[in-house]
C-alpha cells in the first residue's frame, strides 16, 4: 500500500497476523508454567520409573557395578511362587482396609459433628488437626511406647480401671493374632483428620436447601445421610479412599518402627518385604519386580474406585 506522502506501508492484514502469531495464549502460557514441573517429574520421577520396571527383567547382582542377567519375567514367576510375597499381599490388604475403614467411620462421623456445630467447631477442628502435622516415625514410636507389653501405658490404664487383670493380659505388639491391627493404630490416629477435613469440605459444598426440602417432607437422620448425603460426596470419597488406600497400602515406618514386621512376620506387608529383598536379601531384581506388581495392582484399584464410587458421568444422567 501507498500512504499520502508516497511513502510504502505493510498491509495491515499481514502486519495483524503476525501480532497473533506471536501473541502467547492462555493455553501455551499455562504450558510454559508447567514446563519446569513437567521435566522434573520427568527426570526424577519418570525416568526411574521406567528403569525400577526394567530391572524387574534382570538378575541384577548386588554390588555396584555388578552382573546383569536378563530373566524375562523369570522374576515374576519367583514371586508368585513365593510364600512370603503372597502372605504380605494378603496382609497388606487387610492392613489397607482396616485403616481405610476405621478413618472414613470416624472422619465422617466427626465432619458430621463440624458440620452440625458450623462456626462454633472452629477450635475443635484446629486441634483435631494437630495429629496430621507429626511424622509417621514419631507416631509409631509414640505408640509403641503406649502399646508396649507389660508397662505400656495403655495396658496399665486399663487395669487400674479393672478392665485388664494384669498389665500383661493383652500382648498388642507380641500377639501374631492382634499385631497387625495394633500397628494400624497410629495409622489411623495420624490420619483420621485428613478424610475429616476432605468430608467436611465436601459437605460445605452440599446446598443447604436439599437438606431442608428433605426435613420439611419428613426424610429422618438416617435417610439425609444415606439417601442425600453420601451420594452427593460421592466424588469427595472416592478422592479421600483413593489418596488413603493407596497411602495406607505402601505403610513402612509406622510399622517399622513398632514391630519390624513381627511377631512371626505377622505385620510384615509388602513395603518391608520389598525393602528386605532389596536391603538385606540383595535381590534387586526381585524387588524391581515386586515393586511393579504393586505400582499396577495399586493403579486397577484407583481405577475401579473411580468408576465404582465416584461414577464420573453419572450426576448428568436424568
Amino acid at each position: 500500500m501507498v500512504d499520502r506522502a508516497g511513502g510504502l506501508t505493510g498491509h495491515p492484514r499481514r502486519s495483524a497476523g503476525r501480532k497473533s502469531r506471536t501473541r502467547l495464549t492462555d493455553r501455551r502460557f499455562a504450558a510454559l508454567l508447567m514446563l519446569p514441573a513437567g521435566a522434573f517429574l520427568a527426570v526424577f520421577i519418570g525416568w526411574p520409573l521406567v528403569q525400577f520396571v526394567v530391572d524387574g527383567f534382570f538378575k541384577i547382582a548386588p554390588i555396584a557395578g555388578g552382573s546383569r542377567e536378563f530373566v524375562g519375567f523369570g522374576n515374576y514367576v519367583r514371586l508368585f511362587q513365593d510364600a512370603d510375597f503372597l502372605n504380605a499381599s494378603w496382609r497388606t490388604l487387610l492392613y489397607a482396609v482396616i485403616v481405610v475403614t476405621l478413618e472414613f467411620v470416624l472422619g465422617l462421623a466427626v465432619a458430621l459433628v463440624f458440620s452440625a456445630l458450623g462456626n462454633a467447631s472452629r477450635v475443635f477442628r484446629t486441634v483435631f488437626l494437630y495429629p496430621l502435622m507429626i511424622a509417621p516415625i514419631v507416631a509409631g514410636l509414640l505408640w509403641r511406647f503406649l502399646l508396649i507389653d507389660n508397662f505400656g501405658i495403655v495396658n496399665e490404664l486399663l487395669t487400674r480401671v479393672g478392665i485388664m487383670h494384669s498389665s500383661s493380659d493383652v500382648q498388642w505388639l507380641s500377639n501374631p493374632n492382634i499385631a497387625l491391627f495394633s500397628v494400624a493404630i497410629p495409622d489411623v490416629w495420624l490420619t483420621t483428620s485428613f478424610i475429616t477435613l476432605v468430608l467436611f469440605a465436601g459437605l460445605q459444598n452440599i446446598p443447604g436447601d436439599v437438606i431442608e426440602a428433605a426435613r420439611i417432607d419428613g426424610a429422618r437422620y438416617p435417610t439425609i445421610l444415606f439417601r442425600i448425603l453420601l451420594p452427593l460426596l460421592r466424588p469427595v470419597i472416592a478422592v479421600a479412599l483413593i489418596v488413603r488406600g493407596i497411602d495406607a497400602a505402601r505403610a513402612f515406618d509406622v510399622i517399622l518402627i513398632q514391630t519390624n514386621g513381627g511377631p512371626q512376620s505377622s505385620t510384615e506387608t509388602l513395603s518391608l518385604l520389598i525393602y528386605r529383598t532389596m536391603v538385606r536379601f540383595g535381590d534387586p531384581g526381585l524387588a524391581s519386580a515386586m515393586g511393579t506388581v504393586y505400582l499396577v495392582v495399586m493403579l486397577a484399584v484407583a481405577l475401579v474406585a473411580i468408576l465404582s464410587i465416584w461414577r464420573p458421568g453419572s450426576e448428568e444422567k436424568p
